[in-house]
């Protein structure tokens, strides 16, 4: 059985007005991963993603390059106990 697990990521660069919300929103869904993501008032992308390791870990690299349009500088990953409080993945504002 695959171990859950939870990264809160937060994401730099070129991340905001490139559909980088949307896109993470669908991949996470496309993986069954649990959580949310928003843009932050300092132009940094930021993400909780819950789910099954190997698909948090997909997503986890998903962000280090994002959607055509974004220009990511540096992702900062800070892993976490799985809480399962999350029943999809949601955008935030």
């Amino acid at each position: 059985m695959e171990s859950k697990v939870r990264a809160h990521v937060f994401v730099k660069g070129k991340v905001q007005g490139v559909l980088f919300r949307y896109t993470t929103r669908d991949e996470a869904n496309i993986r069954g991963v649990k959580g949310w993501v928003r843009n932050m008032s300092d132009g940094r992308l930021e993400a909780v993603f819950e789910g099954d390791k190997e698909k948090v870990d997909e997503m986890v690299e998903y962000c280090h390059y994002g959607p055509p349009a974004a220009k990511v500088s540096s992702v900062k990953v800070i892993k976490g106990e799985y809480t399962g409080v999350y029943t999809g993945f949601s955008i935030r504002r």
